[in-house]
C-alpha cells in the first residue's frame, strides 16, 4: 500500500498538480526510502535504514539575501554575520544568493515568521534523493560540476537555481550551501531510530547540516553525508530552506 501511495503521489507532483504553493514551495509526495549507507568503515550515516515520510512542501530553493533581509526588517532581527561582504555574496547587492551567516536560531526564527519550520534530517534526505534509490548524489552515482556547487570549482557562492533541479524540483539540495535541519546531532542515531518521521535525539550539542557546500570535497555533498555544528554557530558556507506541513 505504501508503494502505491508513494507512486500516486509522485505522479501528483511531476505531473504538475498542486506542484507549487503559492510562496515557491514544492510538494514532496510522503512515500518510504532507504536512509543512510553502508560502508566498510565506521560512520555515522549507517546502518541503512528503510524510513517512511509523510508528504510535506519544501522551498524549492535555498533562502535567499533578499527574504532574510525582509525578515530582519520586519521583525528588527540583527542582519546575518557577513552582510556586505562581497566574498561571500552577502548583502543587498545580492539578491538572489542564499543567505549565509546565520545560526541555526536565526534560520528557526526566520522560518517561525514565515509560517514555516525547518525540515527534519530524514525529510532533507528524503527530498535530495528525489525518488531516486541508491545514488549518492541527487543525479546520479557520479559528482558533475555542471549539476552541482562543490569543491571551490565556481570559485565561491553561486546565484540560487543556477542548476537544474532534481527530480523533484528543488535547486541546490546538494552543493552551494549548507543547510541546518531541525534535528540534534547524533553519531549512532541510525541504529535505533523510528521507521515513520524520525526526528532525531531529543538532546544534543549539535544540529545536524546536509548538502554541502561550494567549499566543500565531493564526500559532503552526497545524500546521505551527514555532520553537526553547534546552533549558535555563523559560517560562510551555512545557510538553509524551510518546509511547511500539509494541513
Amino acid at each position: 500500500m505504501r508503494q502505491i501511495l508513494f507512486f500516486l503521489a509522485f505522479i501528483v507532483c511531476n505531473c504538475g498538480i498542486s506542484q507549487k504553493s503559492e510562496d515557491g514551495m514544492i510538494l514532496i509526495p510522503a512515500g518510504e526510502f532507504i536512509m543512510g549507507k553502508n560502508t566498510t568503515t565506521p560512520s555515522d550515516w549507517q546502518p541503512e535504514h528503510n524510513v517512511v515520510i509523510n508528504s510535506f512542501y519544501m522551498d524549492k530553493q535555498e533562502v535567499t539575501n533578499q527574504q532574510y533581509y525582509a525578515f530582519c526588517i520586519a521583525t528588527n532581527n540583527p542582519l546575518p554575520q557577513f552582510w556586505g561582504l562581497k566574498e561571500f555574496r552577502s548583502g543587498p547587492d545580492f539578491p538572489d544568493y542564499p543567505v549565509v551567516g546565520i545560526s541555526y536560531f536565526d534560520a528557526e526564527k526566520f522560518a517561525v515568521w514565515s509560517g514555516k519550520r525547518l525540515p527534519t534530517e530524514a525529510e532533507w534526505e528524503f527530498a535530495a534523493r528525489g525518488g531516486m534509490t541508491g545514488k549518492s548524489f541527487p543525479f546520479g552515482d557520479q559528482i558533475d560540476s555542471t549539476k552541482v556547487n562543490y569543491g571551490k570549482i565556481h570559485k565561491g557562492i553561486l546565484k540560487v537555481g543556477s542548476f537544474p533541479p532534481n527530480s523533484f524540483g528543488l535547486f541546490d539540495i546538494t552543493g552551494n550551501v549548507w543547510e541546518w535541519t531541525s534535528d540534534f546531532y547524533g553519531s549512532d542515531y541510525y541504529a535505533h531510530s523510528p521507521a515513520e518521521n524520525p526526528k532525531g535525539p531529543e538532546t544534543g550539542r549539535f544540529k545536524v547540516i546536509r548538502g554541502g557546500s561550494w567549499h566543500s570535497g565531493p564526500m559532503c555533498v552526497q545524500t546521505y553525508y551527514r555532520n553537526g555544528l553547534s546552533p549558535s554557530w555563523v559560517d560562510f558556507a551555512v545557510g538553509f530552506r524551510c518546509v511547511k506541513d500539509i494541513k
